[in-house]
């Protein structure tokens, strides 16, 4: 990562401390927060999110909004083996360890960088029991976009696609942004076929390395996966080919 993007202006943050625990917001996204802000009846619209396959999530997320802008919330929530054992429970280390205030300070960093992110709006930590924490994040809903699997159900993707996909992929390495699950549904694309990313918890910046290899032969697994569950998604070999040409294309133009 260079070092202009370094010196690029962040969000500027603002932290309140709450009865449990606290929050971290951007005054120039919402003015106003409280732990109301991080429950779907404290706003006046609520619904959840939806899509195909995974792509809602795990029933974690939902779109609120004041009729004016809207926003998505997403409560923190365990995957796998451990989720089913410890649904939403973090050992607690601090708060500048939390799931949601490093979340929340990646998102805003690479917004500060001009990479198609959700910009953050809000991020909470609550305390439980004294040893452990729940975690909640509010970003800037981006209306029309929705997840590669869901896009690929929609319609054949030609060349120009895939190759506009592995740039766009290529962009965020060069940036040293490592997404820690790259895959068919936080891989979301706009109207225009132009990609964002989402889901940045456990993302880090890092230097050139085996990483990038690791999130690229993530997302092929989760294209062949998708396919498998869909017969409707069509991924060829030769689309993965065009998508690594895109990848390739933008480093050396970079």
């Amino acid at each position: 990562m260079d070092q202009a993007n370094e010196d690029r202006p962040r969000p500027a943050e603002t932290l309140v401390n709450t009865e449990t625990g606290a929050i971290l917001y951007d005054r120039a996204v919402i003015n106003h927060i409280s732990d109301a802000s991080f429950h779907p009846e404290g706003w006046q619209l609520a619904r959840p999110v939806t899509g195909s396959l995974r792509s809602a999530g795990r029933g974690n997320t939902l779109i609120v909004g004041n009729g004016e802008v809207e926003f998505v919330l997403r409560h923190y929530r365990r995957g796998g083996l451990p989720g089913r054992l410890n649904r939403d429970l973090y050992l607690w280390l601090g708060n500048e360890r939390t799931r949601s205030f490093r979340e929340w300070r990646l998102l805003a960093t690479l917004t500060a960088m001009e990479l198609p992110v959700p910009r953050p709006a809000a991020a909470r930590y609550r305390r439980v029991a004294g040893f452990f924490y729940t975690a909640d994040l509010l970003t800037v809903r981006q209306a029309g976009i929705r997840a590669l699997s869901d896009r690929l159900m929609e319609r054949t993707a030609g060349d120009g696609f895939w190759r506009a996909l592995g740039s766009g992929i290529r962009r965020f390495h060069e940036a040293g942004v490592c997404h820690a699950d790259l895959n068919a549904y936080n891989v979301q694309v706009d109207a225009n076929d132009r990609i964002v990313l989402l889901d940045f918890d456990r993302g880090r910046l890092l230097p050139p390395g085996a990483w990038q290899q690791r999130n690229l032969a993530r997302l092929y697994r989760s294209l062949r996966k998708v396919r498998s569950l869909e017969p409707r998604i069509v991924f060829l070999e030769a689309n993965w080919q065009q998508l690594m040409q895109g990848y390739s294309s933008a480093a050396m133009s970079a």
